[in-house]
């Protein structure tokens, strides 16, 4: 039986390549948290907070792992037990030397950061990528062997980066490609004016905050205010910030299912944030740090949630396939190893804490 190695990150990245997992009962699957073999980068990550904030965090690894023992999946971190035939990346920034010589896939998990002068002149210089401090080369590198884009947009955006044409695949983004189905749901509030906040700070970014609510509350104008906490951010900092600049009876929430959160708003401020594009895909009016209208462009397809089975499909061909790697046509692998079943709905509780 032909091995898979999955890459893990953050929650939103393990259960999207869990997904897609579930969709290839044919092969020995197994899992692993994003790592590197660099000495130096390991050292700063086991010695050091620098990292703390990112998927390589021991943090982050746990969570992930105890994600993947929940639902009783195989868990080889660093690859330290298998030879593997295929290795499906959640992100390109970082792809250990000994893993390019085996067959490699690379999934669009969310939204790539703002692309800035230090990001061309990492690029340019052929620095590693990490040295951005953030995803802005995500999908950039050329690396993987295929790559699977959420939408024709970004498929033109990867391409406009570096990453050759011929790999992309415009495939969907698990998590992100039936955003219709949280319209129903039970969350108690309605009309308000939803705030998604980011991570920018626990990840070492510039950021003005209480700029930022004091903004919100202007778009609100008078409007019910609810704010979503990002999952890795200081709650206790968060909150007590909000509450001080915001009117009496300002919602906060740490945890909960976002999408059903701004299913039920009327209006919808995000930073940088990927839950901007369940905004965009329920017709919410929406602001963010980047430009509107270029999200539109690069809006994740809504197809019915089958973005993990298109994806199961290239990798089922991709292990089928006898000829050299660059000989390998992911979009006819695509339509060639469509497996119809019912698709397992795990998207409700995959995500419920996103």
């Amino acid at each position: 039986m032909k091995k898979i190695l999955f890459i893990t990150g953050s929650i939103n990245q393990t259960t999207q390549m869990h997904q897609i997992a579930n969709e290839l009962p044919e092969f020995d699957c197994w899992f692993s948290q994003l790592f590197t073999d660099n000495t130096t980068l390991n050292t700063i990550i086991n010695k050091t907070a620098l990292l703390s904030g990112t998927v390589l965090s021991t943090k982050f690894r746990l969570i992930s792992e105890e994600y993947l023992q929940k639902h009783a999946l195989q868990i080889d971190f660093r690859a330290q037990k298998n030879k593997y035939d295929l290795v499906v990346f959640c992100t390109d920034l970082i792809v250990p030397p000994r893993m390019r010589n085996i067959k490699t896939i690379w999934v669009q998990e969310g939204m790539i950061d703002r692309y800035t002068p230090w990001s061309s002149v990492v690029k340019a210089l052929k620095l590693p990528p990490t040295l951005c401090g953030n995803t802005s080369l995500n999908g950039s590198s050329n690396i993987c062997d295929v790559y699977c884009a959420a939408s024709e947009g970004y498929k033109q955006y990867f391409t406009g980066k570096g990453t050759s044409e011929r790999k992309i695949v415009v495939t969907g983004m698990p998590n992100y490609d039936n955003l219709v189905q949280h319209v129903n749901n039970d969350f108690p509030h309605h009309n308000y004016v939803m705030v998604a906040t980011t991570d920018m700070r626990e990840t070492f970014r510039i950021e003005n905050r209480i700029a930022f609510i004091k903004k919100a509350v202007k778009i609100a104008d008078g409007r019910p205010l609810l704010f979503k906490l990002h999952p890795n951010e200081n709650v206790e900092r968060a909150e007590k910030e909000i509450y001080a600049n915001t009117p009496a009876g300002t919602l906060v929430y740490s945890k909960g299912n976002t999408n059903h959160m701004i299913a039920n708003c009327c209006e919808l401020i995000t930073q940088y944030s990927t839950v901007v594009y369940t905004g965009i895909a329920l017709g919410k009016k929406v602001h963010s740090l980047f430009d509107v209208n270029e999200l539109k462009r690069l809006a994740p397809i809504q197809n019915d949630g089958v973005s993990a089975r298109n994806i199961a499909a290239i990798c089922r061909g991709f292990l089928n396939h006898d000829g050299d790697k660059k000989s390998f046509d992911p979009h006819a692998a695509m339509d060639k190893y469509q497996v119809n079943k019912p698709e397992t709905q795990l998207t409700e509780e995959l995500i419920a804490n996103w």
